[in-house]
């Protein structure tokens, strides 16, 4: 199987993953909506979208974002290795 192939797939499965989470995430836990948009995305749910930036949105965001990208990494080099098995 070609690399290109292989990437195709892992892209789609890594999206696929992540999607139901979050889906699953919303569903379960209604209010991490709003927590994540003030802390990760620095804003107010609400029609004017109020931005909120602060040194704990700040931080809370870092922390958001590193974790998001670790998981991320980890999650599309698991699924390369087993693409790579096929």
């Amino acid at each position: 199987m070609t690399s290109t192939i292989r990437s195709v797939k892992v892209g789609a499965a890594w999206t696929t993953i992540v999607y139901v989470i979050c889906f699953a995430g919303v569903a379960l836990f209604p209010n991490i909506r709003t927590v994540f948009l003030q802390d990760a995305l620095h804003m107010e749910a609400n029609f004017l979208g109020r931005d909120i930036i602060t040194v704990r949105s700040f931080v809370a965001g870092l922390i958001w974002w590193n974790a998001l990208a670790f998981f991320g990494v980890t999650l599309f080099k698991v699924l390369e290795g087993v693409f790579r098995k096929q």
